[in-house]
């Protein structure tokens, strides 16, 4: 007698007590659905549009830089002042506060996450600084400096134009900061993968 091809203690081929493998996954998981980059899309416009409060915080917070006049050139009242990095450390502070909330609610509305969020807040934080830079500098002091001088008169203090001398890095705040806390939070708190069903073992009856 011949020994037979198949172990006896291998199942069968189509043997309907065993339950099938389970599906294989592609390397990216799940493919992104309609409605994540629905999501996604949303949060990044809603992300854009609160840069326009930004910019108000920013352009009522941020220190002034005083310059004045002798009536042949302008320079700084106080050339030792500290307001130009101030400018820049306000709007990054606050940056990072709008970017921390952002990743956060984002969490707390959609704990499942996704790539389109995360994509959506990096965008919209771009975005988001980006208006409240062009707010903050568009509604602030004229950046006129010479007619402004002629404008006061010499020997007269007045603010110079709201600037951002970082800006490459303060538009990387927000996004960075939504980013890092949204990823924080859906590794601690966000829902675990269920565990894989085992299938090497026949049915229980």
């Amino acid at each position: 007698m011949t020994a037979p091809l198949t172990p006896p203690h291998q199942p069968q081929p189509h043997d309907p007590d065993w339950p099938p493998p389970p599906p294989a996954l592609g390397p990216e998981g799940d493919p992104i659905t309609a409605a994540e980059v629905v999501r996604g899309v949303l949060v990044t416009l809603v992300s854009a549009v609160a840069g326009a409060l930004l910019g108000v915080l920013w352009l009522n917070l941020a220190p002034r830089v005083l310059l004045i006049s002798d009536g042949k050139g302008i320079y700084l009242r106080n050339s030792e002042g500290e307001a130009a990095i101030g400018s820049d450390g306000t709007f990054v502070l606050l940056a990072l506060a709008f970017g921390a909330v952002a990743g956060l609610v984002v969490f707390l509305l959609r704990r499942k996450g996704g790539v389109p969020l995360v994509l959506g807040l990096a965008l919209g934080g771009v975005l988001g600084s980006l208006l409240a830079w062009g707010l903050g500098t568009y509604f602030g002091p004229t950046r006129n400096v010479i007619a402004h001088a002629k404008a006061v008169g010499p020997n007269v203090a007045f603010e110079a134009p709201l600037e951002l001398n970082l800006a490459a890095a303060a538009m990387l705040a927000w996004p960075l900061a939504a980013m890092i806390t949204h990823l924080a939070l859906t590794a601690l708190f966000g829902p675990r993968d269920p565990e894989p069903e085992p299938w090497d073992r026949p049915k229980a009856y």
